[in-house]
């Protein structure tokens, strides 16, 4: 089965627009967190995610929007309250279990407390190959990694929303996943808002890995 990952939209509905044509050819979709921008709402966003049946969880900005400090944030007329609920009703990490492969989404660390920036070279990666499951799917850094640790099969899309990996010269991106052969597909796509008005920008793969393989 291939798995659609997006992860940080921050609000960013061309972004998400963009990504979910480039993963048109997954069979369902999964969202890292972040959906929203701080103590922004976006209710096109969250209608896309919602109307895709994307598995969704909770990342740090939604956790900040729904709580006791985004009480004015919340209240606007034009948020709509069915897709607010929905947001509000998603988990903080979600186990699936696809084609006989055990999923663990978490938006930053598979270990409590959540909330620390693991980025590629950080020596805490490790700790992901502990984790009872076949793939660990995370965002929060906005930075895009595929790597196999121990059985665990590690993979950040980056940010569908916004670019701050110098890595891929601070493109956005997304990541499609074989869950059978276990390949990963990364692929850069350039700010929709900056891409000047009549030209298709070509999006292109950053990283593949297999099984056995460190990317």
């Amino acid at each position: 089965m291939k798995i659609g990952i997006v992860s940080d939209v921050h609000c960013n509905h061309a972004g998400l627009l963009h990504a979910l044509e480039i993963l048109k050819d997954a069979d369902q979709l999964i969202c890292l967190g972040d959906s929203i921008y701080e103590y922004r709402f976006s209710n096109e966003v969250i209608r896309l995610l919602k109307e895709r049946g994307a598995h969704t969880i909770l990342g740090n900005h939604e956790e900040g929007f729904l709580g006791p400090q985004g009480v004015r944030a919340r209240s606007p007329d034009w948020i709509d309250g069915s897709l607010l609920q929905w947001l509000a009703e998603r988990p903080r990490r979600l186990e699936l279990n696809i084609d006989r492969k055990r999923l663990l989404l978490v938006h930053s660390t598979p270990w409590e407390p959540q909330g620390a920036y693991i980025y590629p070279h950080d020596s805490s990666l490790a700790r992901f190959g502990e984790a009872e499951a076949d793939f660990v799917l995370y965002g929060h850094t906005h930075h895009q990694l595929t790597r196999r640790i121990g059985k665990v099969l590690v993979i950040n899309p980056g940010s569908a929303g916004e670019a701050r990996d110098q890595g891929n010269c601070r493109q956005l991106s997304c990541a499609m996943l074989d869950t059978v052969s276990e390949e990963v597909t990364v692929t850069d796509f350039p700010e929709p808002q900056l891409v000047t008005p009549g030209l298709v920008p070509g999006a292109h793969v950053d990283a593949r890995v297999k099984p056995g393989h460190d990317g």
